[in-house]
């Protein structure tokens, strides 16, 4: 067992370092210049950073509803957020009253398995899981319990179908068939079962944080240096960094990979940043995924498909495209899992909808029309500067990159952003940070 975590271990990390020198071999920026900046960041704390817009970083409590803490994070306009355990409020070690940090990635992975958990009940031949029969009884207790996990949906499964042949009735599509498929007639009944019906109900943020979490909790001190808090950006994936003060247990700022190309947007008319940023994307290597490697889906596929790829391939968006060249027609975040939860009423038949279906109802509801149907694309001959602005001020984690007929040729994230700036010295990560690395890798 240990020889096995240590080889995942091992493995992820070649992956961080793989793509790490990647980009330092296709960015060829003068060595000197690469050295400064480095040498510059190393010098920056990360108390000098921007406190969160509110001035206070937004948490959500263990014992919090998921629907609740979807609400939270949408009303807030964040991705993600730290948990606070309420069982721990007046300890002052933030090791006791923090959890970890709840996204849209760990509810996109409850949602897919809560919607084959209600598929396999109501497949069985009823209209709520509560009446599935005796023989679920033991998986959905210990999906109420917090084991939310494929063992339980293994189980529950298992038992619904049990309970199908028990009542007569076809089975073979239960087995056989992914949840959404499975789910294609459900309609009102899932929403039902998923947020009005218990054990799904009384699901807490506390039960599916270890299970489905993307999203370690690594906090850096306010005198870490911010070479490190973006080298934990993007050679290391984390998607935020909470920043701790020694002696004091909350946490007092919560540093994002959208808020650090924010900040480098204001560097703009400085030199180091101008020499950079002036480039085109193609002479700086990017985009660094090729059009091969960018996970697209089909305007006319599945919406659940869509979630389920960005699950699968753990990113946290897809273009949508249609033909067999992928032209670009739209735009899809893990963020727009929130709309299946929170405006289910305009997605009845959600296991029918497809991706081009569920885009047209979000506009029609809500004239979000730049951040869903527009895509938001640049071109080959576009400066790193043209991109970072579009970044920031759009508030988006990603932009395609298209040629001349719309046609998509790679993408350029937020991570590959910050990744353009730093370098990591030998031995930067040393002592406590070689512990956070591995526990970042370990998860």
């Amino acid at each position: 067992m240990a020889q096995a975590q240590e080889l995942k271990t091992t493995n992820t990390h070649s992956k961080c370092d793989t793509y790490f020198d990647t980009i330092q071999s296709r960015k060829k920026l003068p060595l000197s210049l690469q050295e400064t900046l480095t040498d510059a960041f190393a010098k920056i704390p990360a108390s000098s950073f921007p406190e969160v817009p509110s001035g206070k970083v937004i948490e959500i409590l263990a014992d919090t509803p998921i629907g609740e803490a979807v609400k939270i994070l949408s009303e807030s306009n964040i991705l993600a957020a730290p948990v606070k355990d309420p069982d721990a409020a007046t300890s002052s070690d933030w090791k006791n009253r923090y959890l970890g940090i709840i996204d849209y990635s760990a509810i996109i992975l409850w949602v897919l398995e809560a919607a084959e958990l209600a598929a396999a009940a109501l497949s069985a031949g009823t209209a709520t899981a509560a009446g599935v029969g005796a023989g679920t009884v033991g998986a959905l207790g210990a999906v109420a319990m917090g084991a939310t996990g494929p063992v339980a949906v293994a189980g529950l499964t298992a038992a619904a179908a049990g309970a199908a042949l028990a009542g007569g009735l076809a089975t073979g599509k239960v087995m056989a068939q992914d949840g959404p498929q499975v789910a294609d007639n459900l309609g009102e009944d899932f929403y039902k079962v998923i947020l009005e019906e218990e054990p799904f109900k009384s699901t807490t943020v506390r039960s599916i944080l270890k299970s489905y979490r993307w999203a370690p909790f690594v906090p850096v001190a306010k005198n870490s240096a911010m070479l490190t808090v973006m080298l934990l950006l993007s050679k290391y994936r984390l998607r935020n960094v909470p920043v701790i003060e020694s002696g004091k247990p909350d946490i007092v700022n919560f540093i994002t990979q959208s808020a650090v190309v924010q900040g480098l947007e204001g560097c703009k008319g400085r030199d180091w940043f101008d020499s950079i940023t002036e480039r085109r994307i193609s002479d700086l290597g990017l985009p660094f995924m090729s059009i091969d490697e960018v996970i697209s889906i089909q305007s006319n596929e599945l919406i659940l498909e869509a979630f389920k790829r960005m699950r699968d391939n753990k990113i946290g968006g897809l273009p949508v495209v249609e033909g067999p060249k992928k032209k670009i027609v739209g735009n899809l975040s893990i963020r727009d899992v929130r709309y299946l939860l929170l405006r289910h009423e305009l997605f009845t038949n959600f296991g029918k909808l497809t991706v081009m279906d569920f885009m047209n109802k979000i506009v029609s509801a809500s004239q979000e029309t730049v951040t869903v149907t527009q895509p938001i694309t640049c071109k080959p001959d576009s400066t790193l500067h043209d991109v970072i602005h579009t970044l920031a001020s759009q508030s988006i984690h990603r932009i395609y990159v298209v040629d001349g007929q719309q046609e998509v040729v790679g993408v350029i994230t937020l991570r590959d952003v910050i990744s353009c700036f730093v370098t990591e010295p030998p031995y930067h990560f040393d002592d406590y940070y070689t512990f956070a690395v591995k526990e970042i890798l370990n998860e």
